[in-house]
């Protein structure tokens, strides 16, 4: 067995301060930027909804959520569509705000390696990774969806 049999392949999205590594098989469609049609009473790095294939999908600033410079809505900019992990009828998708197209990427053991962090990540940070000469972090999409839904959950009470 070969090295490659065992690459995966992966999305670097970018994200204001820094880049997202995810598996190609979360996005589900990359889609030019529309300014989001905004809801009360939520979190600054919930940025509102926009409609796509009949859903209402909310719009996620990364950057904002770990506290990253937010450099959204400019030039460029795409709204990634992703696969939510937790089976939550109501929340099948959510979008991030991306600086350009994703990259696709080629992910192997030998190109990955683990970054020792002097403390706790962000809320919504699983790690921080070296890809060939690029650090990037890896989210974690659980517990950012779950900060979605629970904003969303407050915002419609």
């Amino acid at each position: 067995m070969n090295a490659e049999t065992n690459d995966i392949r992966g999305v670097l999205i970018a994200v204001g301060g820094g880049r997202l590594l995810l598996p190609n098989a979360n996005v589900a469609e990359v889609i030019s930027y529309a300014t989001p049609e905004p809801l009360e009473a939520v979190p600054d790095w919930l940025r509102g909804q926009v409609r796509w294939r009949g859903w209402r999908l909310p719009v996620l600033s990364f950057a904002g959520l770990v506290g990253w410079p937010v450099e959204e809505g400019g030039l460029g900019a795409k709204l990634v569509v992703l696969k939510a992990l937790g089976g939550n009828p109501r929340l099948p998708y959510f979008t991030v705000v991306s600086q350009g197209f994703p990259r696709l990427v080629s992910v192997g053991r030998d190109r990955l390696l683990a970054l020792e962090d002097d403390g706790e990540q962000p809320l919504g940070v699983q790690a921080r990774v070296q890809l060939g000469e690029d650090v990037v972090v890896i989210p974690d999409l659980m517990t950012v969806e779950l900060l979605v839904d629970e904003a969303l959950t407050k915002a419609a009470a």
